[in-house]
């Protein structure tokens, strides 16, 4: 009885299938530490994201900018039927409500220089920017035909202009509008309006207007982060746009002409140009001004793939790198017979896990690539000498010290690329798992078959 627990002893100690369960399962078990590795990448990710949003409001948020707006008020009759008491008759009489009617300018020309810069708050940092923009263009005579108002119920003198901004508190200059050669102040004037509203005072001589179109100007410097848009409200609208970002991401509903687009790696120039018959709405609203925000244009900032991401997309690769390392020290030691202990996979195994750590810990402080060289470094030299004192030999050191360099290269390689990630991946791996298959044809997997 006891050579048979001897032999069985023996069969589980040299049982290949043993040791590829055991290897399985103590990878299985380090998934758990590499979950929580994940989960520490985005709980700082989060908090990045936190840190950047309270610099971004203090600063100045998205920008959208909606103007210059001609705004008329004019007399609507609404027909009253009300009863008298002495003749117990009901009379009919007209009233007259007051409204409002919106008019956008025939050419609408915006020029913006756009200057980014970075704001630091400890190791989190923001990427903001400080637009002065020119704002030029043509009023012509308003048509009130929509709406068949008499020319004596327009109140001419009650007009004003206005700008719809999205973020007033970016704004940093005294807002004016010189319109047929007067300059108008505009001041915020609050309302239930999707976008904060910028309104003169009554415009002197508007009726001029009738007979010769009325040029404007304006001038609006404004800070902001993430998007600076236009909002295209101009019968034909000119925008040019020039900044010293070198990652500007053209978005809305219009895309920048082709020819007028240039980025290079001290920033980018932009043109768009939009007519009237390119949107889904006219010159002129009634009553009240809808949303058109949809319509908007322009730049996002796009900030490159920060140490974040790229962190986390690396440690999408740890069960590989884990699975993949452990496989090398396995085939060895069924090749060579020499006996590693599963509490050493063990230790091999977390060293592997600790390379996230050091990774995303050292690349708060550093850049990603330092980052990668000194965790990378220090994990390879780890192992490579522990591998040293367990399988001693010069050989089998050698081969894990090359696996494990020319893993983490590979990817290193993967996360850099962004379009062909995935091609470059796909071949990566079927190259390793071809190796695998080469190099472990000539190993005798029947194991021992006497118990």
């Amino acid at each position: 009885m006891s050579i048979q627990k001897q032999k069985f002893g023996n069969w589980l100690r040299n049982s290949i299938s043993v040791k590829m369960i055991t290897v399985g399962f103590l990878i299985l078990i380090l998934l758990i530490p590499l979950a929580f590795i994940k989960d520490l990448i985005r709980e700082r990710e989060a908090r990045q994201y936190e840190v950047v949003q309270e610099i971004n409001s203090k600063w100045g948020g998205p920008v959208i900018i909606n103007g210059p707006i001609l705004k008329i008020p004019y007399q609507e009759y609404m027909e009253e039927t009300v009863f008298n008491e002495e003749t117990k008759t009901y009379l009919k009489t007209k009233k007259a409500v007051r409204r409002d009617a919106y008019f956008f300018p025939k050419k609408l020309n915006i020029q913006s220089k756009t200057t980014t810069q970075s704001l630091e708050r400890g190791i989190y940092e923001s990427v903001v920017f400080s637009s002065e923009s020119k704002v030029q263009g043509v009023f012509t005579n308003p048509d009130f035909s929509e709406k068949e108002v008499a020319d004596e119920d327009i109140l001419w003198e009650k007009a004003t202009v206005l700008f719809q901004v999205s973020n007033l508190k970016g704004i940093r200059n005294t807002v004016n509008v010189n319109l047929g050669g007067e300059d108008y102040v505009l001041n915020p004037k609050f309302d239930n309006n999707y976008m904060n509203t910028l309104e003169s005072g009554f415009i002197e001589n508007l009726e001029e207007i009738q007979n010769s179109p009325m040029d404007f100007q304006s001038n609006l410097t404004i800070n902001g982060s993430n998007t600076l848009q236009f909002i295209p409200i101009g019968k034909e609208t000119l925008v040019s746009m020039q900044s010293n970002w070198h990652s500007p991401s053209f978005n809305g509903n219009y895309l920048p002409d082709t020819e007028g687009k240039e980025i290079t790696d001290q920033g980018f120039s932009a043109k768009w140009k939009v007519l009237e018959t390119n949107r889904r709405f006219g010159q002129t609203f009634f009553d009240q001004l809808p949303d058109l925000s949809e319509f908007a244009f322009g730049t996002a900032f796009l900030v490159p793939v920060d140490d974040y991401q790229k962190t986390e997309r690396t440690s999408k690769y740890g069960f590989m790198i884990i699975g993949l390392t452990l496989l090398v020290f396995l085939l060895i030691q069924i090749s060579s017979k020499i006996a590693i202990h599963p509490f050493q996979y063990l230790m091999i195994g977390l060293a592997l896990v600790l390379f996230y750590t050091l990774l995303i810990s050292i690349s708060e402080h550093k850049n990603y690539l330092f980052a990668y060289l000194v965790s990378g470094i220090s994990v390879v030299t780890l192992i490579t000498i522990y591998s040293r004192s367990i399988l001693k030999n010069t050989k089998f050191t050698l081969l894990i010290l090359g696996s494990m360099l020319g893993l983490y290269s590979f990817i290193f390689v993967i996360i850099q690329l962004e379009d062909y990630a995935l091609l470059v991946g796909s071949i990566g791996l079927f190259v390793i798992l071809s190796t695998i298959m080469f190099t472990s044809r000539k190993i005798d997997w029947s194991g021992p078959q006497e118990i």
